[in-house]
């Protein structure tokens, strides 16, 4: 018991020094898991052990995933890529489904652009739709933060689920292809929350500012603009596919290349190359320290030592035996996926950041898989996802994206609580109700 009393300590020091003092997450979960260790008792050389091998073996695994993820996402923002996508989902939807298209458009362009700058993006887009089709503005911006929130928490390559995924070792394929479908379920619900519930909240758009745009020449294609993000999905879940007991492709040629080519490293660096097609004049500078690579080592950077401070945590937590603890203490108990899940939906309302979020509860619960029955391939799949479900509310003031979508929208912040708060906790609840009957079908 006093371990389960430690540990909750740790974790409140850990929120404490995010919200209270604005610590970097990095540093507060790195000494966190320092100060665990020691008030557990651990002996010092394995403390040290824990940070060398949690630290090391998970960024080992998905530093590179999360490096190349955001370089395909600053490319196809700073090309006008990403705009060029919703363009053309805007123009298959019509301008008379704007909520869905501003549903659908969040969602896609999320999986490669930070969720931040898609709204930012879409942000003069929706205003523009919603006052020309007289639709309330409230609904049509909540429409498009979930389409935003639903694909950041729950679709590889964004960092947050990368992350998850590394931590608990599960299939990278398996997870954007059950990732995709649950999310999209999910979101069933909130289009109609935001198309009944929302038309009473009083927001008009605001146009006396002219919106500030990165002015782009020549914007590329459309093909060019979706094979970055296409081919690399499309190879690691074939590979994934691969990789099945029944060998669906057989045992050739043909499948090796699959699998090396569908490994999610190998998949993502081909994706990263053909961002690297989509400016219209290519110029090497772009791929130096002070060009758009560079920029993205900076947005990276900071994620991938999150996640490596989530993995010395973890590790930590593994090696002070805390599954045979959590074992007899739950004994009979059938917490399975629910813990996962309202573990993330806690440390997300407490924090802010749906990326903490999933790393920490990724941390904690990894050295507890055997013992909640989820250390099956598959479950350990719908565990990420559960994870991510969870991260996704409750985006309200303490959250930077909820900030980001009061002041550019014009909401106040009873308006945003009413609106994107609650929808998080719709998406949320309604995404891990589909997962958890996937669970017990597939």
């Amino acid at each position: 018991m006093l371990t389960l009393l430690i540990i909750l300590l740790a974790l409140a020091l850990i929120i404490l020094s995010i919200i209270k003092f604005d610590i970097h997450p990095f540093l507060a979960l790195f000494v966190g898991a320092i100060v665990y260790g020691l008030l557990v008792g651990m002996p010092t050389d394995l403390i040290l052990k824990s940070i060398s091998e949690g630290f090391g073996g998970v960024l080992g695994s998905i530093g590179l995933l999360i490096l190349l993820g955001v370089v395909i996402g600053t490319f196809l923002e700073k090309t006008g890529g990403a705009f060029v996508i919703a363009q053309k989902i805007l123009a298959l939807i019509g301008e008379k489904s704007v909520m869905l298209a501003m549903m659908v458009t969040g969602y896609i362009l999320s999986i490669p652009v930070f969720g931040d700058s898609a709204f930012i993006m879409m942000n003069p887009i929706n205003k523009s739709l919603s006052f020309k089709g007289k639709l309330p503005f409230a609904a049509t911006t909540v429409a498009l933060t979930l389409g935003i929130s639903a694909s950041h928490s729950l679709v590889p390559p964004t960092p947050g689920p990368i992350a998850a995924a590394g931590i608990l070792e599960a299939d990278l394929g398996m997870i954007i292809f059950w990732g995709i479908i649950v999310s999209s379920l999910a979101l069933i619900p909130c289009f109609f929350f935001v198309k009944y519930a929302l038309r009473g909240i009083d927001l008009e758009p605001q146009f006396a500012e002219v919106e500030k745009t990165t002015v782009v020449k020549k914007y590329p294609s459309l093909g060019k603009s979706f094979l970055p993000i296409i081919i690399p999905l499309l190879l690691i879940i074939l590979a994934s596919i691969a990789k099945y007991p029944t060998q669906p492709f057989g045992e050739n040629p043909f499948t090796s290349v699959l699998l090396f080519v569908g490994s999610p490293v190998i998949a993502l660096l081909l994706g990263a190359f053909l961002s690297f097609t989509l400016p219209a004049k290519f110029d090497a500078k772009l791929l130096s320290s002070s060009g758009w690579m560079g920029e993205s080592l900076l947005i990276a950077a900071p994620v991938i030592l999150i996640t490596g401070a989530g993995g010395v945590f973890g590790k930590m937590l593994q090696n002070s035996g805390i599954a045979d603890l959590v074992s007899s203490n739950l004994d009979g108990a059938s917490w399975g996926l629910f813990l996962p899940f309202l573990m993330a939906l806690a440390l997300k309302s407490a924090q802010g950041s749906s990326t903490v979020s999933l790393i920490t509860t990724a941390s904690i619960v990894a050295p507890l898989l055997g013992t909640l029955g989820l250390d099956s391939e598959m479950m350990r799949v719908f565990t990420v996802l559960s994870i991510g479900a969870g991260a996704i509310a409750i985006s309200h003031a303490n959250d930077s994206f909820f900030w980001a979508m009061t002041q550019l929208s014009g909401m106040n912040i009873k308006q945003g609580n009413q609106s994107h708060s609650l929808g998080t906790l719709i998406l949320a609840g309604s995404a891990f109700i589909f997962i958890y009957i996937l669970a017990l079908f597939v």
